[in-house]
């Protein structure tokens, strides 16, 4: 991705989070496609949205360990706040949707909470 010239090019310290930014898309897209699909849009979904989300957390983490503007990682911290929260509801219903067939299918942890409105 980032190549064997991005030290040369921009320096070591931003080569250590381009190193990182690579790291984690990989990782993420290898998570993301993991699981292979179920057949049931509503599990593959979730299936997948988790890694995605848990990649945004971590390219948020390093903009807050390389980067210096205040609004950037302000934006950083809140993608880690919410992504965070979303994790947590995906993975509940996931969870939910893989263990059971009945009306407790309709048990979904809220994530509208993370948006503002209830």
């Amino acid at each position: 991705m980032g190549g064997s010239d991005v030290p040369a090019r921009y320096g070591a310290t931003f080569a250590r989070f381009a190193s990182g930014m690579d790291l984690g898309m990989d990782k993420m897209m290898r998570d993301m496609h993991a699981p292979g699909y179920t057949g049931n849009a509503d599990v593959d979904f979730l299936a997948m949205m988790i890694p995605h989300h848990e990649g945004a957390v971590e390219m948020a983490r390093l903009v807050l360990i390389h980067g210096r503007d205040p609004l950037t990682r302000k934006l950083a911290e809140e993608i880690i706040a919410s992504q965070v929260v979303e994790i947590e509801g995906m993975k509940r219903r996931l969870a939910i949707l893989s263990a059971k067939s009945g009306p407790e299918r309709d048990e979904f942890p809220a994530l509208a909470g993370t948006r503002g409105s209830p």
